[in-house]
């Protein structure tokens, strides 16, 4: 599926029942789970379901319990990777199912090989059906195993993968019994001896071994095998141990310089093996006219046309993106060679065209998740992801993408939240206005994540970044995960630290600014954290900004509006009811020098302790009534401006201000504010306003013969603006 394409329905709806699986099961005496209602699966869909389960990592001992009933849901080609599994699930739930494919490659759980075969050879039709089975990475025997291991019993298996595990001589010697095994991975095994590997030789195509560092043949030995192997069209015998001695072994240098042996042979991998040479393999490939592949990595060798060149002949090697790219697709799977080939993608990126970055991309971010506990990976992917995504290279991406990767640099961060180095990468590439504004990624976890990092350094680059992309993801949230991050108080607290710091030292910078921001964004209709907010000196804290920064309207603007948000809510009311702070605030509602988005945030304010909703007013009632004299008259002098100065995703806390019982400077305040966004987006407001009831609140302010005439204006010409747009569309 294309990155730009829509997901198919049947995928959409298989991770909406992955989300609410729960929701849809009922609970078994045993605590396992079952579907409430199952209609029938199609095989595929079934298939589709198990796979997608372990990939949103919601497969487990009690959700995998749903496919026990075999009559609704039929699996044939199960991958379970990585699942958290043990054997008596594992038995309970797959090995009554007729399965052709099993991939249970670095299962976590009491579970084993000898578990596994346990299972599938107890159930006869899967012991007839099982073609491909893939059990890399797990132990042999698990504490509940009986320490026997028997493959002979699956007498249909075509394909079998065995890499990193303890696999001795014995067991391979059993294994190369089974009659249609055609395909066998051994990688970095305990094997000494592929003798038994003969009992295969007239239909083994396929043999991956390599990181074998217990074998004990000589060279003749190993090549008098391979030499009868001569139905083999792929080899691997790369090397992963890079940072050790390398130097290509003698066993394949001769296989190389000897023309007649594997002639069916159409790929050869010996990444990892330096001093190969162009020349050698040259007379190699051209000795086998079928050759498709080339693993090169890390070998010197590549750079000559032949192999350099596009043509029939793919190479995974570093002597050009084509190589590379090849290289992280095949070695996706292991760690230090796809370490070396993203080392030299970095190196490669500023060379990139256009159309190949995607790609390029999509690759970095595969080889991201599947070491996702590795340091070395991380720390070179997110490189790459930053030198891919830099500046107007986002722009260029697919949005599916771009959001699959922030979803990973999100993981990153928290995997590896005490490495310093990893943590900058990831901000670079998330200080992208075009990725947080359009890339699909939950945005709530991504914030919690950026402020766990805020706070575990001090580093002021990092703070930086990361109080900006805290700052505009916040303002995508809604008022529900607002106030869920609300309730995190140490997200406040750091905050205002940030703040205190920065103003501490008189600074004027984008750090102080995306860090109120985010506090605006964080107190905005959500009582909870307006309440952290003072509860930590926030207030104080404030007071002294508005006097510091007074001739800083992006500041003051910032902290009113903050201050506004406190003010909507009626029990907090109280605690600003300083008479210093008022006067202030009322100086700052008109004046030649003071911008309208000041004045606009101070009026809120005002309007709100003034409105008599909440605590008794308990200052001189002069006050109050110079207050909402001078709201009327500033209102009405107030121009809108041509930029956007602020947006709503409620009118909520307008409506108490617009009650007919208000005092007309407070009624005004609302108003004005209704209009200004209105003006800059009247469909989407209109519809605001028409689901919270707020047309009626302006109707009942045209109808009232008490209402001021200023009043009764404004909200007229609110409403008329609103119907013309409705009869223009």
């Amino acid at each position: 599926m294309d990155d730009d394409d829509p997901p198919s329905l049947s995928r959409l709806c298989l991770q909406s029942a992955c989300r609410d699986l729960r929701a849809l099961c009922r609970v078994c005496v045993d605590g396992s789970l079952q579907f409430s209602s199952c209609p029938v699966f199609p095989q595929e869909l079934s298939d589709l379901l198990i796979h997608t389960m372990a990939q949103q990592g919601v497969l487990n001992d009690q959700t995998i319990s749903v496919f026990r009933s075999t009559e609704c849901l039929r699996l044939k080609r199960v991958c379970i990777r990585s699942c958290h599994l043990s054997a008596d699930a594992f038995r309970k739930a797959l090995c009554s199912h007729r399965l052709k494919e099993l991939d249970a490659s670095r299962l976590r759980g009491d579970i084993s090989v000898s578990d596994i075969l346990q299972g599938l050879s107890s159930n006869q039709h899967c012991r007839q059906s099982l073609q491909r089975l893939t059990l890399t990475g797990l132990d042999l025997f698990s504490s509940t195993s009986d320490g026997r291991l028997s493959f002979s019993s699956l007498r249909a298996l075509r394909s079998l993968g065995l890499a990193w595990t303890q696999l001795d001589d014995s067991a391979l010697e059993e294994i190369c019994s089974l009659p249609l095994l055609d395909s066998l991975d051994i990688s970095c095994t305990a094997v000494t001896d592929l003798t038994p590997l003969l009992n295969l030789k007239s239909h083994l195509h396929s043999l991956t071994a390599h990181g074998l560092h217990h074998l004990d043949m000589s060279t003749a030995s190993l090549l008098s095998i391979l030499a009868k192997l001569d139905q083999l069209r792929h080899l691997d015998i790369s090397n992963d141990r890079l940072d050790t001695d390398s130097e290509c072994p003698a066993a394949v240098v001769q296989l190389l310089e000897r023309p007649e042996i594997l002639p069916a042979l159409e790929s050869l991998d010996v990444s990892g093996w330096s001093g190969v040479s162009d020349a050698l393999l040259k007379v190699f490939v051209e000795a086998r006219q079928g050759m498709r592949f080339l693993g090169l990595l890390a070998t010197g060798a590549g750079g000559s046309d032949f192999l350099s060149q596009e043509g029939n002949l793919k190479v995974a090697g570093e002597c050009n993106l084509t190589q590379l790219c090849e290289a992280l697709r095949r070695y996706r799977e292991r760690e230090v060679l796809l370490q070396r080939a993203l080392l030299h993608l970095h190196n490669l990126t500023n060379q990139l065209d256009i159309g190949s970055q995607p790609d390029a991309l999509r690759l970095v971010c595969a080889g991201m998740q599947t070491h996702s506990k590795s340091a070395g990976v991380q720390l070179v992917a997110t490189a790459c992801v930053f030198n891919l995504t830099n500046l107007e290279l986002a722009m260029r991406m697919p949005n599916r993408l771009l959001g699959s990767v922030v979803q990973q640099l999100t993981s990153t961060m928290r995997n590896f939240p005490s490495h310093e180095q990893i943590q900058k990468n990831c901000l670079l590439s998330l200080c992208s206005d075009h990725i947080l504004q359009t890339a699909p990624f939950n945005r709530y976890e991504a914030v919690k994540q950026v402020m766990n990092c805020l706070s575990l350094y001090e580093d002021l680059t990092l703070q930086r970044m990361s109080v900006a992309v805290v700052s505009l993801l916040i303002s995508k949230l809604s008022v529900e995960e607002i106030g869920q991050l609300g309730a995190e108080e140490f997200i406040i607290k750091q905050l205002l630290s940030i703040v205190q710091k920065r103003a501490s030292v008189g600074a004027m910078d984008s750090t102080l600014k995306f860090a109120l921001s985010a506090l605006w964004n964080l107190t905005d209709e959500t009582p909870n954290s307006c309440r952290i907010f003072l509860q930590n000196q926030g207030l104080e804290l404030y007071m002294e900004l508005l006097e510091t920064y007074y001739f800083d309207s992006t500041v003051q603007q910032k902290v009113l509006g903050l201050l506004n948000n406190v003010a909507e809510v009626e029990d907090l009311r109280e605690q600003l009811m300083e008479e210093d702070l008022l006067e202030y605030i009322l100086a700052l509602l008109h004046g030649p020098a003071v911008e309208v988005g000041v004045s606009y945030f101070a009026g809120g304010v005002l309007a709100n302790l003034a409105s008599g909703r909440g605590p008794e007013w308990t200052l001189d009632t002069q006050l109050r009534d110079t207050i909402l004299s001078r709201l009327h008259s500033s209102v009405m002098s107030w121009t809108p401006p041509d930029h956007k100065m602020v947006s709503y995703r409620s009118f909520q806390p307008f409506y108490p201000l617009l009650d007919l019982s208000q005092p007309s400077g407070v009624q005004l305040w609302a108003l004005w504010g209704i209009q200004l966004v209105i003006r800059q987006n009247v469909a989407q407001y209109r519809t605001l306003l028409e689901e919270e009831g707020g047309l009626h609140k302006l109707r009942d302010l045209t109808s009232d013969p008490d209402v001021h005439r200023d009043v009764h204006t404004l909200a007229l010409n609110i409403l008329h603006l609103l119907e013309t747009q409705q009869n223009s569309s």
